[in-house]
């Protein structure tokens, strides 16, 4: 968006300036509004399965700032003359189960015909404009807590390459078809102030856009990093690595400083770009017990501790792989 031409509203707390994962615009003293959207092409032959998909990864967007949805609305591209209706009212019927489980109203949408199928949602939704979070909330000592194993994209590659297991497909889906709700309780509480969702820069490239907005650097401890499957290290060895991901990871080296004693393929695994993925909070000390509380009361599939915030370094690392 640089270079466009904008009116500079004060309403508009959280902008596009920060990375953040969506747009917050206060209306009352008391409340505020988050608004996103996100679509993609399919990444699963399932129509159901990736309604489901892109649905929740469009939700993710609202309960990583802390927001609890209230509206969606359909953005759809179909090729008419390769999908079948019921195909396309399984996209459909996918995202629209995934909204009745976030208590999130649907209430329309827009289809065009388009080359390749594509599908997503532009949601609504509520925070309190002192309980929201974003990227610009981090403090050196906060704890860095993961809601979501990591891998999807190596596992889609070896898909592709017909070597991924059913069980690792199986939780691959599950990853992505699992709403963050936990983040709304989380806000509303007011215990974490800095937070994203762990999508396609992939971990250590959205941990990066927090220090960045926050002026800080954080440790990513590998040993504690949880995994889709216990085969996904093995998966990266054979070189199941999408492109990507390797693109994350050049971006990402420059601002990387790995310790001595950490095997190569932990970089790739850090920035390994992410469909779906889960919340990534920045958690005050006196808070942990109570967020990690939270997301085993609201079923997240791990809440795991993956390193800590710290004070910036004079060299420009944002981020320590340990």
């Amino acid at each position: 968006m640089r270079g466009l031409n904008q009116h500079h509203d004060p309403a508009v707390i959280v902008g596009s300036a920060t990375s953040d994962d969506a747009a917050v615009y206060q209306m009352t003293p008391d409340t505020a509004l988050v608004q996103t959207l996100d679509f993609f092409t399919p990444i699963v032959d399932d129509p159901y399965l990736f309604g489901q998909i892109a649905a929740t990864n469009s939700l993710s967007d609202v309960y990583a700032m802390g927001g609890k949805p209230i509206t969606a609305m359909n953005i759809m591209g179909v090729p008419t003359d390769q999908l079948t209706l019921e195909q396309i009212n399984l996209i459909l019927k996918g995202g629209a189960d995934k909204v009745v489980e976030a208590e999130c109203a649907m209430v329309g949408g827009h289809t065009v015909q388009n080359p390749e199928p594509l599908y997503g949602l532009s949601v609504t939704g509520v925070v309190h404009p002192d309980r929201m979070m974003s990227n610009e909330g981090a403090k050196p000592g906060d704890v860095l807590v993961l809601s979501k194993p990591i891998g999807t994209g190596i596992i889609s590659t070896a898909i592709k390459r017909g070597i991924a297991t059913g069980a690792m497909i199986d939780a691959s889906v599950d990853v992505m078809r699992t709403l963050n709700t936990p983040g709304a309780t989380i806000a509303g509480e007011g215990l974490c102030q800095a937070a994203t969702d762990v999508t396609g820069f992939g971990l250590l490239g959205h941990l990066a856009n927090i220090c960045k907005s926050s002026q800080v650097s954080a440790q990513l401890n590998t040993a504690d990093i949880p995994l889709v499957d216990p085969d996904v290290l093995e998966l990266i060895q054979q070189g199941c690595v999408p492109g990507g991901s390797k693109k994350n990871r050049e971006m990402a080296e420059p601002m990387t400083r790995i310790e001595a004693g950490v095997e190569d393929h932990f970089m790739t695994l850090v920035t390994d770009a992410q469909t779906s993925g889960g919340l990534l909070l920045c958690v005050p000390p006196a808070h942990v017990d109570r967020v990690l509380e939270i997301l085993r009361e609201e079923n997240a599939l791990c809440a795991a501790i993956v390193g800590e915030v710290l004070p910036a370094e004079a060299d420009g690392t944002r981020v320590v792989l340990a």
